[in-house]
């Protein structure tokens, strides 16, 4: 799908625009992503050396430029482009629900005194991190370089991730882990619940590589032969 976008957007500056702001919106999302897991989790303290909010705020202002400019390309190319419009405008839907998520993990960090320590759920914590950490950057080389086969890879790979988090949610609702008090299993649940949702966003974002609008946040079909 977002190889017919490109093929527009070369050919008309609002498509130009709104396909470049898109690439800005993954960018500052991941860096606002970084920032808000380093000072919940590796740091006393709820101090960032950016300003989470001009972040986010930037990231909406950015999505309303793509909205605005994909609608003026359509009113002047008509139908026949409706989709690759569509498929973009879910995108920075997408990018802008993480710039939320991440300005939840400030939250958490700036509600709970210390850094987030997983208690028994550590481990599996540090992989949901990483995996999340990593689908970051494949998703971003995946949408810049309309790769369609990482898309595929990035939907399939990180679908586990959302499970994980359930699992230890549920762990943390019936008290399995004594040694965690009620504060820090409130901010490990929302925390995990934030975690689960960027990772979907992201798998949404690869999907729509591969997949036409009705399709985007399903796994591909597999080719017929």
């Amino acid at each position: 799908m977002i190889k017919e976008i490109l093929s527009v957007f070369k050919s008309n500056s609002y498509m130009d625009r709104a396909y470049q702001r898109s690439f800005e919106m993954l960018d500052i999302t991941q860096e606002m992503f970084l920032k808000a897991k380093e000072v919940l989790r590796k740091t006393d303290t709820n101090e960032l050396d950016i300003d989470i909010n001009d972040e986010d705020h930037k990231v909406n202002k950015y999505q309303r430029e793509v909205r605005k400019d994909v609608f003026n390309h359509l009113v002047m190319s008509g139908v026949a482009e409706l989709s690759s419009g569509l498929v973009l405008v879910s995108i920075v839907i997408d990018l802008e629900r993480i710039g939320d998520l991440t300005k939840n993990i400030v939250e958490i960090a700036q509600t709970h005194p210390l850094k987030l320590v997983g208690g028994k759920f550590e481990d599996e914590l540090a992989k949901i991190e990483s995996a999340v950490e990593e689908n970051f950057n494949l998703t971003i080389k995946c949408f810049k370089e309309s790769d369609e086969g990482l898309g595929r890879k990035i939907v399939l790979k990180y679908k586990w991730v959302s499970k994980s988090c359930d699992t230890i949610l549920v762990s943390l609702m019936k008290g399995e882990d004594k040694t965690l008090d009620s504060g820090t299993a409130v901010a490990m649940a929302l925390y995990l619940r934030a975690l689960k949702r960027i990772n979907s966003h992201l798998r949404n974002v690869a999907s729509s590589v591969v997949n036409p609008f009705h399709r985007i946040g399903y796994k591909p079909k597999k080719s017929k032969k």
